[in-house]
């Protein structure tokens, strides 16, 4: 986090963390596993130095792990799409002499930026719901709009962490905290 006197800015991460990696890569060996295995049924030889794919009958089972393949690769290509783009990463800016927040995220295509004038901030909410379907989230409370989600979709972030940020975060924009 950068912060001036007259200046914050937060940095959030988007989709280069360690669990879309290792999903991808998964995705990915599995795929070329599922195509060896196509092939060896196929040509009638070991490509896989586990098992014995070239035993199995091309017709329905070699062809059927040749259309997995595929199907992994393409997820494959999405899976290390988004990870080079980045998507939803990006920042939270406060600036208090332009008296402005721009929130900007890498999208698919193109960036999202949205600017807000600080005067419009209410307060900070610290969202906290455990549960099947958890949240733990900072967000803007907006005169006449929808709360604005400022933290990382994933992984939750401890609740210590989510306290501070929400209060540093309130303190800097002189408005209350809520939601604690």
């Amino acid at each position: 986090m950068a912060m001036t006197a007259d200046v914050l800015e937060q940095p959030v991460l988007g989709s280069r963390r360690l669990s879309n990696f290792l999903v991808a890569a998964a995705v990915s060996i599995g795929g070329v596993g599922f195509l060896l295995a196509s092939l060896s049924s196929y040509l009638g030889r070991d490509l896989l130095p586990l098992g014995h794919p070239s035993a199995l009958i091309f017709v329905p089972q070699g062809l059927v792990m040749g259309l997995y393949s595929i199907a992994a690769a393409l997820l494959a290509s999405y899976l290390w799409y988004v990870i080079a783009v980045n998507v939803g990463g990006g920042s939270n800016r406060f600036d208090k002499e332009a008296g402005v927040v721009t929130i900007s995220r890498r999208g698919f295509r193109k960036p999202v930026n949205v600017e807000i004038p600080i005067k419009d901030v209410k307060a900070v909410k610290v969202e906290v719901r455990d549960g099947f379907n958890s949240r733990r989230r900072v967000a803007l409370r907006i005169q006449g709009r929808r709360d604005m989600p400022l933290t990382r979709v994933g992984e939750p972030l401890p609740l210590a962490q989510l306290e501070q940020d929400g209060a540093e975060l309130a303190r800097f924009l002189g408005v209350n905290l809520e939601g604690l």
